[in-house]
């Protein structure tokens, strides 16, 4: 626990990518004895697990669209958010505020750096997200998940820090188990997921790949899958006619322990999936979401594929036959899909939480302890920075 308490504001859009490493962030401060609180929109508010120490302050937060009069909508609402966030900073006078994307989170930032306060972003995904592209060149520091990160101006890596996705207490607890024994008698389990949301296209593609398997791997299968409420009756049919178990439904309550018993993954390409999926050391078969913002998705898994830990189909091109054809590829001998295991596992950052309260507590903190700076993973005193001290950057893979 930290010698002197402080006080930081933690801002975070209204969707589970943005909230949750936000929520692990908050964990790790509170555990250290700082006083956290939340910005958010009224989606925020509602998503699950935000820690019930945790205050909520629900800011409007207008988007900037390229039609005036919504232009002009947005501009209002960032501007009412930012004078209550500068309210909440009178009160609660925060050492520190942190973003973690999202157009609510935009508010609350400007109004820190209005008032003095410093300010931290941090990017989940592979590619700088709209706002805080906005903030990166005003921000104190920004943490990154991903070693190359596009959209991000080379000019700002000098205050760039790599700390990676934080992911929930109860994933990274399984970094230390061994894979799921794989053998060529036992059980083949399969999670499917498609988000918070489900796909539709993993419904319609999962079970018919599944039944066009070798019968040494399809009479082995087990299946978990998440589906979206309209599609499973039709998905429970598809996997009765392929005489498939599976195990059915739209939210599964312990997602943590069915990745543990996992041994292939199935799914979207979400920060939030593939910094549990490298956490934990699972094999999977990504299928990026076509329309995500700047096709970040597909940037995500340029990592984990080229590591070896997964294969990436474009939604174009995943079909049931190709789905078949991966997961051969990948799991017709057992220690093919060890070794693909073993590749997600080397690519998990799982100090991100600990990296990132670090960062955030040499704010306020006297002298500036700039511990993780990103430049070849090495670590930079601030008597080093002081005198412009550089380190050579490191763009390999965590071993």
């Amino acid at each position: 626990m930290s010698a002197v308490s402080r006080h930081y504001v933690l801002a975070a859009g209204g969707t589970g990518g943005h909230l949750l490493p936000a929520f692990a962030l908050a964990l790790e401060l509170e555990r250290r004895g700082h006083h956290v609180a939340l910005v958010t929109d009224d989606r925020g508010a509602k998503i699950p697990g935000k820690p019930a120490f945790m205050p909520a302050h629900v800011l409007p937060a207008g988007r900037l669209g390229k039609n005036p009069l919504t232009l002009l909508k947005g501009l209002r609402a960032i501007w009412a958010g930012r004078a209550m966030a500068l309210r909440l900073f009178e009160s609660f006078e925060p050492s520190c505020v942190i973003g973690f994307g999202g157009y609510p989170a935009f508010p609350a930032l400007i109004a820190a750096q209005s008032a003095g306060i410093p300010t931290v972003i941090h990017e989940q995904n592979a590619v700088l997200g709209r706002v805080n592209r906005m903030l990166a060149k005003r921000v104190n520091a920004i943490a990154t998940s991903y070693h190359e990160v596009d959209r991000l101006d080379p000019k700002l890596w000098g205050k760039v820090h790599l700390v990676g996705n934080p992911v929930r207490p109860e994933v990274l607890a399984l970094r230390s188990e061994p894979f799921p024994e794989f053998t060529e008698e036992g059980l083949f389990r399969v999670l499917v997921t498609g988000g918070s949301q489900g796909a539709s296209v993993l419904s319609e593609v999962v079970p018919d790949g599944l039944a066009m398997l070798p019968p040494s791997l399809r009479h082995r299968l087990q299946v978990t899958q998440q589906c979206r409420a309209e599609d499973l009756e039709a998905v429970r049919a598809r996997y009765a006619a392929h005489q498939i178990p599976a195990e059915l439904g739209t939210y599964f309550e312990d997602m943590a322990g069915r990745l543990a018993e996992a041994h292939l993954f199935i799914g979207r390409a979400g920060a939030s999936t593939i910094a549990e999926l490298t956490a934990v050391g699972r094999p999977a078969i990504l299928v990026p979401l076509p329309i995500a913002t700047d096709d970040h998705q597909a940037a995500n898994t340029r990592e984990i594929v080229a590591a070896g830990g997964a294969r990436a189909i474009r939604q174009t091109g995943f079909t049931p036959k190709e789905l078949a054809k991966q997961i051969q590829t990948m799991a017709l001998h057992p220690q093919s899909l060890a070794n693909a295991a073993h590749a997600a596992w080397n690519c998990g950052l799982p100090n991100a939480v600990t990296d990132l309260a670090d960062l955030v507590e040499s704010f306020g903190a006297v002298p500036l302890q700039d511990v993780i700076r990103m430049e070849g993973g090495k670590t930079a005193t601030s008597e080093q920075v002081a005198l412009g001290a550089s380190v050579p950057r490191d763009t390999g893979v965590r071993a």
